[in-house]
């Protein structure tokens, strides 16, 4: 009977913590689209339109909340973990926005065909639909998923309670990073 407590309770730990890591995912992303989304809607508010799509930057940002818990389960980027930091901030923050950018199209090819449209007339015209506005908007998304990864691996380097302590926690500890070489297996 007590080794099944034990495994109830390491899979309600388990629980509790991946739904702490969904719910700063989700509370992060949904912050940044809530922004794009106001924006948009302020935008298209000058030149008489009418955009009401808050309800999306919560749906996608609790669906990409998910791919980036599964995608970190799937390890991606961590073979960069023994390079500088900025090499997995910049290729996780660079993968991201690509995947959040074919979402976007994919989610909008859905809406439009679930609307009664062919896929070509529901296919986005991200950034206006020119090479230059693509890459905008993946520079705006690229530098939006920059600090949120640049936390994430810096905990990772030094510990996420550290980490915590460092940003959350009052006083006058002092921190020290010293350099280790890594041991080679």
């Amino acid at each position: 009977m007590a080794a099944q407590d034990l495994s109830w309770r390491k899979i309600r730990d388990v629980g509790i913590s991946e739904f702490k890591k969904l719910l700063i995912l989700f509370l992060y992303l949904w912050a940044v689209f809530f922004l794009y989304v106001l924006n948009q809607a302020l935008i298209l508010q000058q030149k008489g339109v009418s955009y009401h799509a808050h309800g999306f930057a919560v749906i996608n940002a609790l669906v990409l909340a998910k791919v980036m818990l599964i995608a970190e389960d799937l390890k991606l980027g961590d073979r960069f973990n023994r390079r500088s930091l900025i090499v997995p901030i910049a290729y996780k923050a660079s993968a991201f926005a690509i995947v959040f950018i074919l979402f976007h199209i994919v989610e909008e090819i859905l809406v439009g065909v679930v609307k009664g449209r062919t896929i070509a007339e529901s296919f986005p015209q991200i950034g206006g639909g020119s090479l230059t506005g693509v890459l905008c908007v993946w520079g705006i998304m690229f530098i939006s998923l920059a600090p949120f990864f640049a936390v994430t691996e810096i905990g990772r380097v030094i510990g996420k309670e550290e980490l915590w302590n460092l940003i959350f926690r009052r006083g006058s500890r002092e921190y020290r990073l010293t350099s280790t070489p890594p041991s080679v297996p």
